[in-house]
């Protein structure tokens, strides 16, 4: 097997307007047309897709609150990090600084799932 690239990861919300407004105002991602019969919404980072899927069953697997990078959690990298914590206070977003003093941070979802940017 040769895997040649990561296509799209897909991300569990409970309600999709709240996960819209984080994906598609908060992060600025835009948001692609799909064609699915059930609730979602999908989004583009460069050749990668981010996939909304609705569940009304979210369970948090969080095990770490203090350091929430030692959790499952998706990465994107940013081109400015200041710039990116600014957006996220200013949307109410809670953020923690990387606990290892790299130039990253972690935020969450309104379902709580983690989200990495690091410049």
């Amino acid at each position: 097997m040769e895997i040649t690239q990561c296509l799209h990861a897909a991300i569990i919300v409970s309600e999709l307007e709240q996960a819209e407004h984080f994906y598609g105002k908060v992060l600025g991602l835009p948001k692609v047309e799909r064609v699915l019969k059930f609730p979602g919404a999908w989004y583009q980072v460069g050749n990668f897709q981010i996939h909304l899927i609705v569940t009304s069953d979210i369970s948090s697997t969080q095990i770490n609150s203090e350091k929430l990078g030692r959790n499952r959690h998706l990465a994107f990298s940013v081109a400015n990090l200041e710039a990116a914590k600014e957006m996220l206070i200013a949307h109410g977003c809670s953020i923690q600084m990387s606990a290892s003093g790299r130039a990253a941070l972690f935020t969450q979802d309104p379902d709580g799932n983690i989200i990495e940017l690091s410049e």
